[in-house]
């Protein structure tokens, strides 16, 4: 179990840093090419996004690397759990039902993970 864990934790740990790098550092104009939606939200909004993301993807690995607060973990993965909600529910109200599943992976997985780490 702890291995399926820690798989599944890594893999979202790169999923989440991988999609809110670009949130964090790219210039709106050119993640509007990716994401239609960032333009039309303050870019407060979607650079605060993409560092929820980031510190999420931390969260997932360094407390267990460094076994410092090692719950943490799970938190962080409850913290995905509500990001993916969220983000569910913002695309249901555009009309862009293709995203949802791709955020309800998301949220299974780090739904998973918060189980795992919180239940002991």
């Amino acid at each position: 179990m702890v291995i399926a864990l820690w798989v599944v934790q890594i893999l979202l740990a790169a999923a989440f840093a991988f999609f809110g790098y670009p949130k964090v550092v790219q210039p709106i104009a050119e993640l509007s090419a990716m994401l239609p939606w960032a333009s039309e939200m303050p870019a407060l909004f979607v650079r605060f996004i993409g560092v929820a993301e980031i510190a999420g993807a931390i969260g997932l690995v360094l407390p267990g690397l460094t076994k410092i607060q090692p719950k943490l973990m799970g938190w962080a993965a409850v913290g995905l759990c509500l990001v993916m909600l969220s983000a569910a529910i913002f695309h249901a109200t555009r009309g862009e039902f293709g995203n949802i599943a791709f955020n309800a992976v998301l949220f299974v997985l780090a739904a998973f993970v918060a189980w795992g780490r919180l239940r002991r």
